[in-house]
């Protein structure tokens, strides 16, 4: 069986929005359950959690393995803050989550829940800084140069 890094999104964005290849449609659907009900908890239960008291926490997207007992979710702070710090205290707080996940959806299995931030934000904010640079400005607006120009057709 391949290794398959979590961390490595390139197939999460790979061919385009519900496009994740390897993965089945119930796999998919089953994730996007579990990704609305995680939602729900993180807004509703009241996590002991020192770190995420009062934290509002997107669930990006949720990825199960294909036996639909592991998930992985990826998560990310308001604004982006304290990333690290909050999903190291989902993790701490992973065993209590699954328990009310397991009572508020019916799975032949509850999976295993391992969090992880969404870097993806962080990606879209350097290509906004990027675009928003003066030079990278005059050179998207500076006309096409036209290697061809002089060249009979």
């Amino acid at each position: 069986m391949p290794h398959h890094d979590p961390k490595d999104r390139s197939s999460r964005r790979g061919q385009g929005r519900g496009e994740a290849p390897g993965r089945s449609q119930r796999q998919l659907k089953a994730g996007e359950l579990v990704r609305h009900t995680l939602s729900q908890i993180l807004r509703e239960e009241p996590l002991r959690d020192p770190v995420l008291l009062n934290r509002s926490i997107t669930v990006t997207e949720v990825r199960l393995s294909p036996d639909f007992r592991h998930a992985t979710v990826f998560v990310e702070p308001l604004g982006g803050e304290n990333a690290s710090e909050v999903v190291a205290a989902l993790n701490r707080v992973s065993k209590y989550l699954r328990g009310v996940l397991g009572r508020s959806v019916e799975m032949k299995f509850t999976p295993e829940l391992r969090f992880f931030h969404d870097e993806s934000f962080d990606a879209a904010l350097s290509m906004n800084k990027l675009f928003a640079n003066p030079v990278v400005q005059r050179d998207l607006s500076a006309p096409a140069h036209d290697d061809d120009q002089g060249e009979d057709r």
